[in-house]
């Protein structure tokens, strides 16, 4: 049996390889092996990803690039998620996370990341999917009384929208009653402090992290 540094390793490389099957493999195989599944993403499917970015940042490689990486993490998280859903019914659950891509924007790499991230560690998630109108992101905040709203944009063009989220909050009178989250490419801490943002997810593991601190 492989060890538990040779899974990672794999599934680093079915990542950055873009290999769907290898990714959904090595994530059965990790479950086997009794790895740790959030180690698993982190050190394993993330790490891949971030290389895969860094490469597609320096022209190295292309959007189909990152779309088929994508695919191959979610590829090894679809195996995960069941193992990880009954391991959640067995805990408290930490609080409830609506999320989505804000209206306008088609990409959700990053917001399928975060949701897998969020659902690990123990959190409800509610995806809204991508290209999500504000006010569906009220409504849900309305039925599901979420204590974090996050919104993912990777365009300059559709920040802009986060803004009216933060609005449409505030005229429904629900800004108090639960915690913004902002992230995506062009996002920033500085821009978070602009529109008044609770919490900038710099990226995954740093959302995770801010969102159990912010609680």
């Amino acid at each position: 049996m492989a060890s538990k540094e040779e899974i990672i390793a794999k599934a680093k490389e079915a990542i950055t390889e873009f290999d769907e099957d290898l990714a959904a493999e090595v994530a059965a195989e990790a479950l086997a092996a009794g790895v740790d599944p959030v180690e698993l993403i982190e050190k394993g499917y993330t790490a891949g990803m971030e290389e895969v970015g860094e490469k597609f940042g320096q022209g190295e490689l292309f959007l189909p690039h990152i779309l088929a990486a994508a695919e191959a993490m979610n590829a090894g998280i679809k195996v995960i998620t069941p193992e990880m859903e009954k391991r959640q019914a067995q805990t408290r659950s930490l609080g409830t996370v609506v999320l989505g891509t804000i209206e306008g924007d088609i990409h959700s790499i990053g917001k399928d990341i975060l949701a897998s991230m969020l659902n690990i560690a123990g959190f409800k998630v509610v995806d809204l999917g991508r290209d999500v109108p504000i006010k569906n992101y009220v409504d849900a905040v309305k039925e599901f009384k979420p204590q974090v709203v996050a919104s993912s944009a990777l365009m300059t063009t559709t920040m802009v929208n986060q803004i009216q989220l933060e609005e449409q909050l505030k005229e429904a009178g629900l800004r108090d009653q639960v915690k913004t989250m902002v992230g995506g490419a062009p996002v920033t801490q500085d821009w978070a402090d602009k529109i008044g943002a609770d919490i900038y997810g710099e990226s995954a593991n740093d959302a995770v992290a801010k969102v159990k601190a912010a609680l």
